[in-house]
């Protein structure tokens, strides 16, 4: 069982930036796809940002696209979210969730939490006007 653990979350204003970082215990990190999501208070959980066990693919959300960068480091069994240029609708918890599926397609990468087996509890972001 893969735990992850996210920090680097925070207050900023905005058009600021933060780096998240998720920890991942377990040796079969390296081979699982992960993403991050976020949800926002009263609002759903919704998908931000994805990419392939090995780093040579990334998928993002429209919302974040151009400000936002996804990747990883399995030598640290680490996954990062570089957050740039961020809005006050950016203000969300974030978390960090593994997918241990292998797809037919290695292009393939899930947006929906339904595909992803584990998650982190999550790291608040603020970002003021």
């Amino acid at each position: 069982q893969v735990q992850l653990l996210e920090s680097g979350g925070g207050l900023v204003q905005a058009g600021g930036s933060l780096r998240l970082s998720c920890a991942a215990s377990g040796r079969t990190f390296s081979s699982h796809i992960m993403g991050w999501f976020r949800q926002a208070p009263g609002k759903e959980r919704e998908f931000v940002a994805a990419i392939s066990w090995n780093g040579g693919n990334t998928y993002y959300a429209d919302s974040v696209k151009g400000r936002f960068t996804i990747s990883r480091d399995n030598a640290k069994n680490t996954v990062y979210l570089q957050m740039d240029s961020l809005n006050p609708e950016d203000t969300a918890v974030y978390y960090c969730a593994g997918d241990i599926t292998y797809y037919d397609s290695r292009d393939y990468l899930p947006s929906m939490p339904y595909e992803y087996e584990y998650w982190g509890q999550g790291t608040q972001v603020t970002v003021s006007s």
